[in-house]
């Protein structure tokens, strides 16, 4: 089956259109996750890409430029990463159905100048609206979304952090422990540290203290492990996978990379086989502008978050969101407004760390909350220009 033609382009791409694209998406690739990757380079990849489309409702988002241009304004993507997909075996353990353990909203401003990325905890407890295959329900954790969603698992994440944070969300994609192995080994690995010895049974992974570069199953192991850092819960998981993406934008970011040919080519590879994307991004051209739009954004101005939670009232073993926190989060996304981080900002599972690769940026000192309108007190999270590492599960 061919991919439709586009604006009336017939003829094949030339090499130097090809390059443009190449560099376009794969600078994007680091921003928006490494568990979901916006992009691919050549027609038939995206004609693998436009079959696996999913619809997830809402308005139809405006077309893309006519001539590979960057969209216009800014734009929201909720990147989801499913475990037990069937086509990753039993090697990682089986459950009844498939969870969206990891769900990342990726916000881009109208002026192409910063993005920020949330990690939405898989245990927060929360109303989820009527969805494909279930009625609404009062409180249940974000993890069970897939599952309400019957064949259309994505459109359901989509629905339940719509109606959570009031946001538009016209742009989705899913991958699963396969896209991650595939996506480390394409960039080469993916530097990680951790400041002493770090073990998970659970996952198979044992880090000695100081730098690792990460290539597949030992990558997939660092993203998963939760007994092995911090307090062994998931929101520290969570620091840990903000330290890997930040890591990985600079990777992408890095000439090393964008001037290897065959490394740039294994990205496309990546998401072509192992990334579902809503129908809104099935065009080849939707995917090139999203990229151009975030390819230019200073590392400082990438920032992680974790979405603002406390215990839920009912059971501490499981979070529900902290309203007023999150309310201040919600509103600088939806109003396009910078959002800066305060020196306690890094997650308990992790520490700028004294042993910084030489080959990252610097960490940048953190502005005074009280200097800085853009600061949310209490939020958790980094920037893609600080290098942290992730502390180990202490006991």
């Amino acid at each position: 089956m061919h991919s439709p033609v586009r604006h009336g382009r017939q003829r094949t791409p030339t090499a130097r259109g090809l390059v443009f694209r190449f560099i376009g998406i794969t600078v994007a690739v680091g921003i928006t996750s490494t568990l979901a990757v916006v992009g691919y380079a050549v027609t038939s990849i995206s004609s693998t890409f436009h079959e696996a489309a999913v619809d997830i409702g809402g308005e139809s988002p405006p077309p893309p430029p006519p001539f590979l241009g960057a969209i216009e304004g800014g734009f929201n993507l909720l990147i989801v990463g499913s475990d037990n997909d069937e086509d990753q075996g039993d090697e990682y353990g089986e459950r009844d159905a498939v969870l969206n353990d990891v769900n990342i909203l990726v916000h881009v401003a109208a002026d192409h100048r910063n993005a920020v990325v949330v990690s939405l905890p898989r245990d927060m407890m929360m109303p989820q609206p009527e969805c494909d295959a279930s009625d609404a329900v009062e409180a249940q954790p974000l993890n069970a979304a897939w599952a309400r969603g019957g064949e259309n698992g994505l459109g359901c994440v989509v629905a339940a952090v719509r109606s959570l944070t009031g946001l538009d969300i016209p742009y989705a994609m899913e991958t699963s422990f396969n896209g991650v192995i595939a996506m480390s080994n394409a960039v080469g690995g993916v530097d990680v540290c951790v400041t002493d010895v770090t073990q998970d049974d659970y996952t198979g992974l044992y880090l000695e203290p100081g730098h690792h570069v990460l290539v597949g199953r030992d990558a997939l192991a660092f993203l998963r492990t939760r007994h092995g850092v911090g307090d062994g819960s998931d929101l520290t998981r969570i620091g840990s996978q903000q330290q890997y993406l930040a890591s990985l934008l600079r990777t992408i970011k890095s000439t090393s990379t964008l001037s290897d040919p065959v490394k740039v080519y294994g990205l496309a590879q990546a998401v072509a086989q192992n990334i579902t994307p809503s129908t809104s991004l099935r065009g080849a051209d939707t995917l090139i502008s999203l990229a151009l739009a975030l390819k230019d954004i200073d590392l400082s101005r990438v920032v992680f978050v974790s979405y603002p939670v406390t215990a839920w009232v009912d059971d501490p073993n499981r979070v529900q969101p902290n309203e007023e926190l999150a309310a201040q989060l919600v509103e600088r996304i939806a109003s396009d407004q910078a959002i800066a981080l305060d020196a306690g900002a890094i997650t308990s599972s992790s520490t700028v760390g004294d042993t910084a690769d030489p080959a990252s940026p610097a960490a940048p000192a953190a502005p005074p909350a009280s200097s800085s309108p853009d600061v949310i007190e209490g939020l958790k999270g980094q920037t893609a220009a600080e290098q942290t590492c992730a502390n180990p599960f202490s006991g």
